[in-house]
């Protein structure tokens, strides 16, 4: 759980694999572009930090978050890419369509794992207000985003070395 002054994105720089020849796709829901947005800057500037060229970072955006999955599968299909990362935020409601979204999301980007032999990672916010997703793309906690392309640098070492 996220201590109220932590800043979780941190990293070691000297700890990451070097990502110089790795091809990645960030796959990015426009709904609550704002932390979306914050979210995909954050993935990005990490993976140039560690050495990924700019132009083997592919962005594709689509509509919202349940659309991630699909977004994801055709980038893998189609773009030669080393991992995704699958960037989306929804933000708890009144009604069920939280519970669902996430569920389907979470459901959806283990699926793509099993099916392909590419990470597909998981970068959903899954906030009960905006504040919390706002703290979270950029804000007092970090950036998620940046968590996620550090772990996509770990998933293709990972994924080279087996």
């Amino acid at each position: 759980m996220a201590t109220e002054n932590k800043n979780l994105s941190n990293y070691d720089k000297n700890t990451i694999p070097n990502a110089n020849d790795f091809r990645f796709g960030i796959v990015v829901s426009e709904w609550n572009d704002t932390i979306t947005n914050g979210l995909f800057e954050g993935a990005k500037a990490a993976l140039v930090d560690c050495g990924a060229l700019p132009e083997n970072i592919i962005r594709w955006d689509v509509p919202g978050s349940f659309e991630l999955i699909y977004g994801s599968k055709k980038m893998i299909e189609t773009q030669n890419v080393d991992c995704v990362i699958a960037i989306g935020c929804v933000i708890k409601g009144e009604t069920m369509h939280f519970e669902f979204v996430c569920e389907g999301v979470t459901q959806g980007v283990k699926d793509l794992n099993m099916k392909y032999n590419i990470p597909t990672i998981f970068c959903l916010l899954t906030d009960n207000n905006m504040q919390q997703s706002i703290d979270r793309s950029g804000g007092k906690h970090g950036n998620k985003g940046t968590e996620a392309a550090i772990a996509a640098i770990k998933m293709v070492d990972l994924n080279r070395k087996a």
